[in-house]
């Protein structure tokens, strides 16, 4: 398939799932969003979950570039805005809070959640790798750790609070993960 149209499948099925939660969402409604068959999208996916699932980690709407400023604090306080920017910006702020949703009651979308997780995290590992080599970070340091602590405090504080984030709650974040809490 087209990269192109590829992208308007996946654009088509997040908007519906943003817009009409997992269980509004249907292949006939992403075909119609899309301007394609929806035996083509049956051809390349073969469940609404498995469309989804291939959306969550190819979309270019949640897409992310590892940052590559120079110094392991300023990356991940650029990782971090990021996923601020994606939890409280229309729509990839409804997509990811509509996708959490559904993942809790429907087990092959906690596997896509799972998939995502793993993708965004396969590719922030390369923030590390680089600060190890600055001599920024121990090989003993955890990265996963690093990240989770910090996307749990964005998630917590964005969707499950709903409170807003400050100007300088990036660095704050990695300042009390890095440093300790001050």
């Amino acid at each position: 398939m087209a990269p192109r149209k590829e992208q308007q499948i996946f654009r088509a099925t997040l908007e519906l799932l943003a817009g009409k939660g997992y269980e509004g969402l249907t292949v006939e409604g992403v075909a119609e969003r899309s301007g394609v068959n929806k035996t083509t999208i049956y051809r390349w996916w073969p469940s609404k979950a498995a469309l989804l699932a291939a959306a969550l980690v190819e979309a270019d709407l949640l897409a992310m570039e590892p940052p590559d400023t120079g110094s392991l604090r300023t990356d991940l306080e650029a990782l971090v805005q990021g996923m601020a920017a994606l939890l409280t910006r229309p729509p990839a702020a409804d997509v990811a809070v509509a996708a959490l949703g559904a993942a809790v009651h429907r087990p092959e979308l906690a596997a896509a959640a799972r998939r995502f997780f793993a993708d965004r995290f396969a590719r922030e590992e390369v923030v590390f790798d680089r600060a190890r080599r600055r001599g920024e970070l121990p090989a003993t340091a955890d990265p996963m750790l690093i990240m989770d602590l910090l996307a749990g405090a964005v998630w917590l504080r964005t969707v499950f609070r709903g409170l807003p984030l400050d100007d300088d709650f990036a660095a704050k974040a990695v300042s009390a993960v890095l440093d300790g809490p001050s």
